[in-house]
């Protein structure tokens, strides 16, 4: 394997997605553009971002500036809980294309299925995405904490797969229900919050792995999640933690290694972030 030379993962709709992604969640717009420019130097080609993140236009500025053409950099966004009905997706839609200064995103995902709100209508939703597929403004579509229901009934309303699903996922909680569900009907797993906010990083066992290796514990879980085969999107404003998670495709956890990071498993009880079936925050 090259070093560093990022993977590309194939969707069910014939794109392709770099399997390691820089994510801007909590980057305070002022900080943006000097993140995803750094990212961008460093060797990233995928950002992640999305509309209730508040730096949509900034992720569209450093890639812009970076010297990079639109399309050797995979961009994704999301859309925000205040905007599930129809029309108010397509108008929130185009002004995630206004704030980017792009004609088209190379995926959207609906951020939060929302059951609880909106009469637990995310399929009208999911349809209005469909139509952002169709006219070629959005060249994939997908959704953000979707558990196994959710997807269930999206298959059985909808004609259109979900490229990806991404769902909380890291060492505590490896969330695998939904992600047997993913790899059986074609939906790639996207992994966020990898390092669980950096509280799997002082776990004995992760650390015992990343001293034998000569590797940090950060390199070391990010490894785990590539080698499982899922995207994932690390963040961060330091310029020498950026280049460290990128640097992990130079080397490689042995089978006792990965067996051992996924025994560290809490099922719902490692959970950092809210649950999909109840969580309803709408932003002001």
């Amino acid at each position: 394997m090259a070093t560093n030379t990022i993977p590309d993962i194939r969707l069910n709709d014939g794109n392709t997605i770099p399997q390691l992604g820089f994510g801007v969640f909590q980057i305070e717009p002022r900080d943006t553009v000097a993140a995803v420019r750094e990212a961008l130097g460093v060797g990233y080609r995928h950002i992640d971002t999305a509309q209730m993140y508040g730096n949509e236009s900034e992720v569209g500025q450093a890639i812009r500036t970076s010297g990079l053409e639109r399309e050797e950099v995979f961009v994704t966004s999301k859309l925000s809980n205040a905007f599930h009905r129809p029309d108010d997706a397509r108008k929130a839609f185009q002004s995630t294309l206004d704030e980017l200064r792009f004609n088209y995103v190379d995926l959207f995902l609906i951020h939060w299925p929302l059951p609880t709100l909106y009469d637990g209508d995310f399929v009208s939703t999911w349809q209005a995405l469909e139509e952002f597929k169709a006219d070629g403004r959005a060249r994939s579509i997908g959704v953000s904490n979707f558990q196994v229901p959710h997807l269930k009934r999206l298959a059985a309303e909808t004609g259109t797969v979900p490229a990806v699903n991404q769902v909380e996922v890291h060492p505590y909680l490896g969330n695998e229900q939904v992600r047997a569900y993913g790899r059986e009907h074609g939906i790639v797993t996207q992994a966020w919050s990898p390092i669980a906010q950096g509280k799997v990083l002082d776990d004995p066992v992760v650390t015992g792995i990343a001293g034998r290796l000569r590797r940090t514990p950060a390199q070391v879980v990010l490894r785990w999640h590539i080698q499982r085969g899922d995207v994932v999107f690390p963040k961060s404003v330091t310029p020498e933690r950026i280049a460290e998670n990128f640097r992990i495709f130079d080397f490689a956890l042995d089978d006792d290694d990965m067996a051992r990071i996924g025994a560290l498993d809490r099922g719902e009880s490692g959970r950092q972030g809210a649950h999909p079936d109840t969580f309803d925050w709408m932003p002001a």
